[in-house]
């Protein structure tokens, strides 16, 4: 898709304007969507140079009209049919750039429709995501039920064991025979 590219001098000079001119009326946003760079060139294409062409001939439909200025009259009949030639010309420019701003407030109303539905999407993901840490935290605290419960029944059986290898104990303290507690009975045992 190639496309007529005119710089910014060749459009200042079409339309008898300065450079400045069409740089202070074109926005940051219009700027983007018109002008590349070439080189050190900036080129702008075809929507915007309908564009701007639109806004400068609106500030010249804005003076005051040929009629009324009485040092400038129409020298021929060649010179205002050129004028209805121009006028149309002005008309198909400012129905482009009406079309061009449709088609971009359609497909912003298609961005946004778009962007809606991936907030509901990420909506329902964080629903299903919390959701689902409360049922880890349920099973957690379950389980952790259960590990108390199977401690205090493994518990239990030590504790019992516990209390007969105390009763063992003593019964083999009192017996001052027993070879084993004669043997804890030796000084120089302590050291090992």
């Amino acid at each position: 898709m190639s496309e007529n590219l005119k710089t910014i001098r060749e459009l200042a000079e079409e339309l008898g304007v300065s450079k400045t001119a069409i740089n202070k009326k074109v926005s940051d946003k219009e700027r983007k969507q018109w002008f590349s760079k070439n080189g050190n060139r900036f080129l702008i294409n075809e929507n915007g140079q309908k564009a701007i062409k639109a806004m400068f001939l609106n500030d010249f439909d804005n003076r005051k009209p040929e009629s009324e200025n009485p040092e400038r009259q129409p020298e021929s009949t060649t010179e205002n049919s050129r004028n209805d030639g121009q006028n149309d010309e002005n008309i198909n420019y400012v129905r482009d750039i009406i079309n061009y701003q449709n088609a971009q407030i359609e497909d912003l109303k298609e961005t946004k429709a778009q962007q809606f539905k991936q907030l509901n999407q990420m909506q329902n993901l964080l629903d299903q995501q919390q959701r689902l840490a409360l049922q880890d935290k349920k099973l957690l605290e379950e389980y952790k039920a259960e590990i108390k419960d199977l401690k205090s029944l493994t518990t239990q059986p030590q504790s019992t064991t516990d209390e007969q290898g105390a009763v063992n104990g003593k019964s083999n303290v009192e017996e001052p025979n027993h070879p084993e507690t004669a043997k804890s009975k030796k000084w120089w045992r302590f050291g090992k």
